[in-house]
């Protein structure tokens, strides 16, 4: 089991955003969360440790927790989907990850889309649930 690492932040405008990095890599692979997410609270669900490790047992996983959820700052009001795709950016750049599969779970995906198509960071792709799922079974 890897399991989980120290919690860092990385700065998206005026918000910290919380992240971990598990695993050594390459490649690297960048967990887009959904409405919800803590870093902490994670790692006490036997489900996601279980796809956290097998992730991060080929890759170098990269975790963040949203601005406004889990362990990031929380902001004024609910940001624009152009601020938050900001914090994917932010924790691939704390991370050192220069290019990355970026897997969007939920509102993530739309998130992971967004990104892509912005071309903000150089990208190996886009992952959807099914592929992921069917990868670590």
């Amino acid at each position: 089991m890897t399991g989980r690492s120290q919690v860092r932040y990385a700065r998206s405008g005026d918000i910290y955003i919380a992240y971990q990095v598990v695993g050594n890599g390459p490649p690297d692979f960048v967990w887009v969360p959904g409405a919800l997410s803590n870093l902490d609270l994670w790692w006490e669900n036997p489900h996601y440790t279980r796809v956290f490790d097998r992730i991060a047992s080929f890759s170098r996983l990269v975790l963040f927790d949203k601005r406004g959820t889990g362990l990031s700052d929380r902001p004024a009001d609910v940001a624009p989907l152009e601020e938050r795709i900001d914090d994917i950016r932010a924790a691939m750049d704390g991370a050192g990850s220069d290019c990355a599969h970026l897997f969007g779970m939920s509102e993530g995906g739309s998130m992971a889309l967004t990104f892509l198509a912005r071309g903000i960071h150089p990208l190996k792709d886009v992952l959807e649930p099914r592929q992921l799922f069917a990868a670590s079974a």
